[in-house]
């Protein structure tokens, strides 16, 4: 068993397969392409994305959330849900209480973008705004789950979401059996844990790494510190993984399965962004980026990813278009000969 996680609560590739048969019904399948650019320009090796911004919601969220509230009992649906979110875990939540006829609360910070405010409003959801980061948010979706007797829908450190993230990596192996290396944005660690779980259980050799921006890395820290620690210094373009505190659910998972997790600065971010969206026409969030950023910016060793099958996971694409344009200014450069799709 896995230190400090209670039987309750590991996660195992049956609830990850399971998990793919419900959401299954509602998720779409997304694209896993292979990037010439970062392939030729940036690793010698083949290098994939993995598209989760093509994904429902524009997130990999939508099946942790979806896979989560499948599993409430009638009674518990019948109170509504509430969930924290900076974005992408409220549209998940949002719109699947659209698809089964529930009502949805979501607590966003001061600091989530107000695209995906609105994005969370249009599937129906009530939005409540609520402290200065997704922490404070988090905490206040506790107060009032109590006080209003509101069904908890936590955005990663739950059993049904970790598994519904999990469904990605078993999308990965259907497409690249052989996968050596796989790079994952983390947040809280929902995502990373489930992927983890689905890829090391068909293969423990497959090397797994985390990333997170150096401005905000709870996880990376509680997992330097062999305990749950906070870590937040500053705002960061990766508003996704915004946590300052991983769950205690998911960093004993994270801690066990996940080999090395590595910090990209903002500059290297917003780079990642720009180069996903020139060479490879993808539009990716901060979060989204981060894989990348971390190819780019050379953080994992190289004996990882040369000559290796890399997949770089995409995780979302729910970005203000105002933030693209800024980031597109900053880093503009006239395109060479050889630039096109890749």
């Amino acid at each position: 068993m896995l230190k400090g996680v209670g039987i309750d609560n590991i996660v195992d590739i049956h609830d990850i397969e399971e998990a793919k048969a419900i959401v299954g019904k509602y998720a779409r399948k997304t694209p896993l392409v292979q990037s010439m650019f970062l392939s030729r320009n940036v690793v010698d090796g083949d290098v994939f994305l993995k598209l989760e911004n093509m994904q429902l919601t524009g997130s990999f969220k939508f099946r942790g959330a979806n896979n989560k509230i499948n599993h409430l009992s009638q009674e518990e649906l019948n109170r509504g849900v509430i969930t924290a979110s900076a974005g992408n875990h409220a549209q998940g939540v949002a719109l699947t209480g659209h698809l089964l006829g529930i009502d949805t609360t979501v607590v966003m910070p001061d600091e989530a973008p107000q695209m995906k405010r609105d994005a969370t409003r249009g599937y129906g959801a009530e939005v409540d705004i609520h402290g200065a980061t997704f922490d404070d948010a988090h905490q206040w979706m506790f107060e009032r789950a109590k006080r209003e007797g509101k069904t908890i829908v936590d955005p990663f450190n739950d059993k049904y979401v970790i598994a519904g993230q999990g469904t990605i990596g078993l999308e990965i192996l259907d497409d690249i059996w052989d996968v050596d290396t796989v790079i994952i944005p983390v947040g809280g660690g929902g995502l990373i844990s489930g992927m983890a779980t689905a890829l090391k259980s068909f293969n423990p050799n497959i090397h797994i790494v985390g990333v997170q921006s150096e401005n905000v890395h709870g996880m990376y820290a509680s997992v330097k510190a062999g305990q749950i620690t906070k870590h937040h210094e500053d705002f960061t373009l990766a508003d996704g993984t915004d946590v300052a505190v991983p769950g205690d659910i998911t960093f004993p998972i994270v801690s066990e399965l996940v080999d090395e997790i590595v910090l990209v600065n903002e500059d290297e971010i917003a780079h990642a962004m720009k180069d996903l969206l020139q060479r490879t026409k993808v539009v990716a969030e901060g979060a989204g980026a981060l894989p990348v950023a971390a190819l780019e910016s050379h953080k994992i060793d190289d004996r990882w990813l040369k000559n290796k099958k890399t997949v770089a996971m995409v995780s979302g694409g729910n970005v203000d278009l105002n933030r693209v344009s800024q980031i597109i200014d900053q880093f503009l450069k006239p395109v060479k000969a050889d630039g096109g799709i890749g």
